[in-house]
């Protein structure tokens, strides 16, 4: 599970330590690298507080 949180992402992983290693190293590690193609995570980092400051309080 995943989400964000004042502008910052925040993941939920399993308990087990291969399950986190396997969350790390298939999911989270590539998205977090911005030379990840098609798209990563780090490309909409900037827009994370995008609501905040045109005043919105919308959340979702």
């Amino acid at each position: 599970t995943g989400g964000v949180v004042n502008a910052t992402f925040v993941f939920v992983l399993p308990g087990s330590p291969g399950a986190c290693k396997d969350a790390w190293d298939g999911i989270l590690k590539p998205q977090l690298d911005y030379r990840h193609m098609p798209c990563n995570f780090v490309e909409i980092m900037p827009r994370l507080d995008e609501h905040l400051r045109r005043g919105g309080t919308k959340t979702s």
